[in-house]
């Protein structure tokens, strides 16, 4: 397998990191239904994640959030996985939340190496047997992608929300396109490489109305993806950070029915 991460040091340099990270701290104490958890990913360095439990059979979903956000921040929205019996590992980036170190691109990518080997340990000292997922918001779609190209043996499904299939295009948006003039492939994160080398069963969720990741990056998602069993939903009228709560009935329902298909099918 190629390693296609380097491409992401050249969005740590500062004139691009400035502008695409915006790390802010947060945390919540563990509740009966939310715990809180560490994974270590260098000697001083660990990333808080929060785990929301549904039950030890249903399926186990590493969810990588959005930029500005941190694991605390889905305290609100994980009653609706707990409802349809998902269970929500969410996980923060260097520099977010409650984590440790300084934010950066690159690691994003090099940390789901112990992030994923973190998850998978966690489950297993909370003896949660369902099958494994792995889901991207925004800016975590780069890590979800990152992760299903590396572990899709080991994964039952890929869920992307509002993600991106090109930073080059995203670069252009923000101003930074001479940033890229020159620059080989892969570019940034590698979203559109490594999609098309994922052949797990994907979900790509985007709102038509995003002004910050266009819709068109959804579907380029989509045409990019190498699964042979994939779907989307795009949501009408719903920019990038109101899709739950424009159509909360389809966004859960497409959740459940794919996670649910893919226990089924594994049977």
């Amino acid at each position: 397998m190629k390693d296609l991460r380097a491409g992401a040091e050249l969005l740590d340099r500062p004139e691009a990191a400035g502008r695409l990270l915006f790390p802010h701290h947060k945390s919540a104490p563990d509740r009966p239904d939310a715990v809180n958890h560490f994974i270590r990913v260098e000697e001083e360095v660990r990333l808080g994640c929060r785990f929301f439990k549904a039950g030890p059979g249903g399926p186990n979903i590493l969810f990588f959030h959005g930029n500005g956000e941190t694991a605390a921040d889905y305290d609100c929205v994980a009653p609706l996985y707990l409802k349809e019996g998902l269970n929500l590992f969410a996980a923060e980036y260097r520099g977010y939340g409650t984590s440790g170190g300084s934010p950066s691109c690159s690691r994003i990518l090099y940390d789901t190496d112990p992030v994923f080997e973190g998850f998978r340990a966690f489950l297993r000292s909370m003896d949660y047997s369902g099958d494994l997922f792995v889901m991207g918001r925004s800016l975590g779609s780069a890590p979800a992608i990152e992760t299903a190209y590396r572990y899709q043996s080991e994964l039952k499904g890929l869920i992307v929300e509002s993600g991106f299939a090109s930073v080059r295009r995203q670069l252009e948006r923000l101003g930074l396109s001479g940033l890229i003039r020159d620059a080989a492939d892969p570019v940034g994160f590698g979203n559109d490489l490594k999609i098309a080398q994922v052949r797990i069963p994907t979900l790509i969720i985007h709102g038509e109305a995003d002004r910050i990741i266009p819709a068109e990056e959804g579907r380029a998602l989509y045409a990019l993806s190498g699964a042979a069993e994939k779907r989307a939903l795009f949501i009408p009228n719903a920019g990038h950070n109101d899709l739950l709560e424009r159509d909360p009935a389809a966004y859960m329902d497409d959740l459940r029915r794919f996670t649910q298909e893919m226990k089924e099918g594994s049977r």
